[in-house]
């Protein structure tokens, strides 16, 4: 049978099998009506530039800023941070990153349409969206706002007004899964280069455009397909479309008593597709599991047709799982329309907590046997002392003389009565969650292994604010730009008997790079561990510089953390635990698995889309 015979046939079947689960979602849909989801306000619009900021992190009205007083606030209006003086980050900042608050470097207000590249038009392939009614624009706003990621190169040359890059020519925004067929084939017809976008949270440079890509770019804003489909309590299932935010998707399963639990650093503006592209981790993965574990069916369209199974079971035998070639795909090979995912019911008890070591290596020891003994709490992640340290610099104010008392008493205790060193002590947060019975035994087992390793309580305020702590540092990034600091965040997994020689020799390595390239300040080197399994663990790397007198600053931090990169491949580390390859790490693929394990991979691309369309030239 010729190529073009068996792709005609592939396409009935995916047709047929399109039109089965059509079927099938009809029905669920008349079954299960008492359980139909009213859904909320959506996170993100279609004018993104409406709610978020076009050239940083987050909310536009959420930074960290000085005010009047000369301290430092985090303003807005989205976290319980929000709106609070922050009394010791100033002196922290100066003290340990050499900042001087009277040297900002502003940020360009808004974006230069003159600045932005012409578009490349595609004109029979928009006449047919329109006719379609897939709604599209080459607005420039539009097309900047889906061009790029969040690495601190990007919002460093978006901050600085350079929009010379080359960015998508069009933008659309298709409704349906029926809409993304109908785009992809178009798209084949008139060869057209799709790149999907979802929340557009990637610190992978996987929404840069090749710079060498000739044809017409076109954005596939998934974020208005963003509709819980149906919710089978019976067997705890719901079928969802991908463009989905996280938030506002355990917002809606929250309104009938149920929840995903998948809960990324991202989740606030990442989609459901984006986490199976990148094959993501949340924070509480110890009970829910990551997205392979929570994903039972997927759709994703390509130009060969639609990749899907024919049916929904917890587990089949059936060769290869070829779920795991859509998890990690990073938008390579098509386009992923909707999801089917495990669910479960909000836990009954949920309780913070955390534990004081006296040093890092005591709480690694302490996390392991947790892991070991099957007893982790739903999350459970072990800062440094840098970040201990840095943690405590981002405490608000406090609410009067009794709480600041207090806690001159558990610093006396601690460190005076224990004999804690300040400059060693390091912190774990946790997060208990499930039956109260379950979360008292889980509890109970995780002090007392705490105890064996010199950890003791301190308390759940701490283990709370800790956990909030992770979706307000997102935002420090940005801010950190305005005082001529470069920093960004990058992970890998390794496992247990390499965890504090690697994480001891990535900061040693960050420190002579800084060094060697001349940097003048004392620059932030701190990490975490913030997932663990039996086998091993991810470690969280945070890494940051003052680059005042640098010529070419985002070069040394290239140069730099591909540094720290390599010395953790050397150490044993993985290229990367959640964040994906995109075009970042590509560079390391080679070294990450053989030349017959990435030529299969390359063989299924080429299978599928053997024209290209999918060309953002992410992983390999």
């Amino acid at each position: 049978m010729d190529d073009q015979n068996h792709a005609r046939r592939l396409k009935v079947i995916s047709g047929h099998l399109a039109q089965k689960h059509n079927d099938l979602i009809k029905v669920k849909c008349a079954e299960l009506k008492q359980h139909d989801v009213k859904p909320g306000t959506r996170t993100i619009p279609k004018s993104r530039e409406d709610i978020l900021k076009w050239n940083g992190w987050g909310y536009k009205d959420t930074t960290f800023m000085e005010n009047e007083d000369g301290q430092m606030e985090f303003t807005g209006s989205h976290y319980k941070l929000s709106g609070l003086v922050l009394p010791h980050f100033r002196s922290w900042m100066e003290k340990n990153m050499g900042i001087e608050l009277a040297h900002v470097v502003p940020s360009v207000p808004n974006i230069d349409p003159s600045k932005v590249p012409q578009p490349t038009l595609n004109d029979t392939f928009l006449d047919e969206m329109e006719k379609l009614g897939v709604d599209y624009s080459n607005n420039p706003t539009d097309r900047v706002m889906r061009s790029h990621g969040h690495t601190v190169e990007e919002i460093f040359k978006l901050r600085d007004g350079r929009l010379e890059d080359r960015i998508p020519d069009v933008v659309i925004w298709p409704k349906s899964h029926n809409h993304v067929v109908q785009v992809v084939e178009s798209a084949s017809k008139h060869n057209v280069c799709l790149m999907p976008v979802g929340g557009g949270t990637s610190v992978t440079y996987s929404l840069r455009c090749p710079a060498d890509e000739k044809r017409c770019i076109v954005a596939v804003d998934m974020t208005q397909m963003s509709k819980i489909l149906w919710v089978d309590e019976k067997n705890l299932l719901a079928r969802v479309e991908a463009g989905i935010v996280g938030q506002d998707l355990e917002r809606d399963l929250n309104a009938i008593g149920l929840c995903t639990g998948h809960e990324p650093d991202s989740m606030e503006f990442s989609t459901l597709g984006g986490w199976v592209a990148t094959r993501a981790s949340g924070m509480r993965k110890n009970v829910y599991g990551n997205i392979e574990d929570l994903v039972v069916h997927v759709r994703m369209v390509t130009p060969r047709g639609v990749v899907e199974r024919n049916c929904m079971v917890p587990r089949m035998s059936a060769g290869p799982d070829f779920h795991h070639l859509i998890l990690g795909s990073e938008g390579t090979m098509g386009i992923i329309t909707e999801v089917t995912l495990r669910v479960r019911p909000i836990p009954k008890c949920q309780k913070y907590g955390s534990i004081v070591f006296p040093d890092f290596k005591s709480g690694v020891e302490c996390l392991r046997e947790v892991a070991l003994n099957r007893c982790a709490p739903a999350s459970i992640r072990l800062m440094d002392n840098a970040q201990f340290q840095f943690g405590q610099a981002l405490k608000p104010e406090v609410a009067g003389m009794f709480t600041s008392f207090i806690d001159g008493l558990k610093k006396f205790y601690v460190t005076k009565v224990k004999g804690y060193d300040p400059n060693k002590m390091c912190v774990a947060t946790l997060l208990f969650e499930g039956d109260p019975a379950v979360v008292a035994q889980q509890e109970k087992a995780v002090f007392e292994i705490a105890a064996k390793h010199q950890g003791m309580p301190a308390g759940e305020d701490n283990g709370q604010r800790g956990y909030m702590l992770t979706f307000v540092i997102a935002y420090l990034r940005d801010s950190g730009l305005e005082y001529e600091v470069l920093g960004e965040s990058f992970e890998t997994s390794v496992p247990w008997d390499r965890v504090i020689d690697l994480c001891r020799n990535v900061k040693e390595r960050i420190h002579q790079e800084c060094v060697s390239h001349g940097i003048k300040y004392p620059p932030l080197s701190t990490c975490r561990v913030t997932q663990t399994y039996d086998a091993g663990a991810c470690i969280y790397f945070y890494f940051a510089f003052r680059y005042r007198g640098l010529t070419d600053p985002l070069h040394v931090y290239d140069d730099i953390e591909n540094a720290a990169r390599d010395e953790i491949l050397a150490n044993g580390g993985s290229v990367s635990h959640h964040h994906g390859i995109g075009k970042i790490r590509k560079q390391y693929m080679s070294r990450t698995a053989t030349p017959a394990s990435l030529g299969s991979i390359s063989s299924v691309k080429n299978y599928l889309d053997p024209d290209n369309i999918f060309g953002n030239q992410n992983l390999l």
